[in-house]
């Protein structure tokens, strides 16, 4: 199975882009996929209960849930204001996963 990283930038204030990409997050890990959400610049927002309820879907179809430490410090989100689920990780993360084989990335 392709393994998919799905890079988010905007966050809900962008509208309903934000909310179809989490979608398509949510649909590609209920098909079985290994999916990992990362968060980044504004997009971190979007790990703070209640503010993109299309995370909870996500995590609850097996994704798994990255949020950039430096774009939430950058942003006055600490990791008590994140959802339980997701993971603060560092840009280090992010590229081994990009150098990954089969990994396939996109970025919204």
């Amino acid at each position: 199975m392709t393994a998919h990283l799905l890079i988010e930038s905007g966050g809900p204030q962008t509208g309903p882009a934000c909310a179809r990409f989490l979608g398509d997050a949510a649909r590609l890990a209920r098909d079985g996929h290994q999916v990992v959400l990362f968060l980044v610049e504004n997009g971190v927002t979007a790990a703070v209960p209640g503010t993109a309820p299309g995370i909870e879907t996500f995590l609850s179809d097996g994704g798994e849930l990255w949020v950039d430490t430096f774009s939430a410090a950058q942003r006055a989100v600490h990791a008590a204001d994140l959802t339980p689920r997701a993971r603060l990780v560092e840009m280090d993360d992010v590229a081994a996963k990009l150098l990954e084989p089969r990994i396939r990335a996109v970025w919204h």
